[in-house]
This record gives C-alpha cells, sequence and structure tokens, in this order.
C-alpha cells in the first residue's frame, strides 16, 4: 500500500509540474502578444498622424514631391507588414524617410514656425518614445518566453505543445547600417 502511495504521489507530482510549466508559457506567450499588440497601437498611431504631417509640409516646399513620396511609400509599406521582423525593417525605412522630411522642413523657417507643424512633430516624438518604451517592453518579453520555452524541463512541454518561438523587433543589421547615415535632403 505505501509502494502505491508513493508511485500515486510521484505521478501527481510530475503532472502539477506539467501543468505549472504549461500555464507559464501559456502566460508568457500572452504576454508577449499583449506586447506585440501594444507596438501595434503605437504604429497605427505613427501612421496615422504621417499623413497630415505631410500635408502641412506640402504647403510649403510644393516642389519637394519626391520626398513625399517617398514617405508615404514607407507609411504604406509600414502598414502592410505583419510580422516583427517585417515591421522592424520597414519602421526603418519609415524613420529614415520621416528624418528626410524634417531635414526638408528645416530649409522653411516659416515652416518650422506654423503651429499645426509643430503641434504635429511634438505628436510623433511623443509616439517614437512612447514606442521606443513599447519595443523595449515587447523584446523583454520575448526573451522571457524564448527563454522558458528553451530552458529545460520547458523545452519539452513547448515541444509538445507547438510553443513556437518569437522573433525580436530589430530593425538587423542592413536597418541600422540606414539608420546611421544622416538623411540626405538636396535642393
Amino acid at each position: 500500500m505505501n509502494v502505491f502511495l508513493i508511485v500515486l504521489a510521484i505521478v501527481v507530482a510530475v503532472i502539477g509540474a506539467i501543468i505549472l510549466i504549461y500555464n507559464g508559457l501559456v502566460m508568457k506567450r500572452q504576454r508577449v502578444n499583449q506586447a506585440f499588440a501594444d507596438v501595434d497601437v503605437q504604429l497605427k498611431q505613427r501612421q496615422n498622424l504621417i499623413p497630415n504631417l505631410v500635408e502641412t509640409v506640402k504647403g510649403y516646399a510644393a516642389h519637394e514631391q519626391a520626398t513625399f513620396q517617398q514617405v508615404i511609400a514607407a507609411r504604406n509599406a509600414a502598414q502592410a507588414a505583419n510580422t516583427a521582423g517585417e515591421m522592424a525593417k520597414a519602421e526603418g525605412v519609415l524613420s529614415q524617410a520621416l528624418g528626410k522630411l524634417f531635414a526638408l522642413a528645416e530649409a522653411y523657417p516659416d515652416l518650422k514656425a506654423n503651429t499645426n507643424f509643430l503641434q504635429l512633430q511634438q505628436q510623433l516624438s511623443s509616439i517614437e518614445d512612447k514606442l521606443a518604451a513599447a519595443r523595449r517592453f515587447y523584446n523583454s518579453a520575448v526573451q522571457d518566453y524564448n527563454t522558458a520555452r528553451e530552458q529545460f524541463p520547458g523545452s519539452i512541454i513547448a515541444g509538445s505543445f507547438n510553443f513556437e518561438p518569437r522573433e525580436f523587433f530589430d530593425v538587423g543589421v542592413e536597418g541600422r547600417a540606414s539608420m546611421d547615415e544622416p538623411p540626405k535632403v538636396a535642393f
């Protein structure tokens, strides 16, 4: 009878450990999903603000059509991105195009003093700060999740229940190189 109780206790302990590990992985995966949604919200706010910014600058610099088209094309590509990797790459291109737009605005003193432009620029700056924080939180959640699914015994549970790894929100080597260069604006 004692052997039966010992075996039963071991089986219950193993099942309990599996349940705890599984639930921990589910919690971490949900944290990653929530963090990705937070990044997505900030990106959408940023993308919604860009047409207003472009229209404001267009009134002052109508002959700079190529810059406006680059910004709009980059915004459209960012909206079409689905995965964290695609979003990071598209957002890097969009940041570079916005840099050109702001560099263009420097050449027009009346534009820099325009209330709408200043307000839009402040809103974009605020969104960029929130976006940076959301990206850090997302990458932290991804690290926690990926670590939990790769460590033993979590790796066994993760493999058995198809917990797939998540990718970090990273612009990559190419994106970093392009962001290190200041925007080139020719007049």
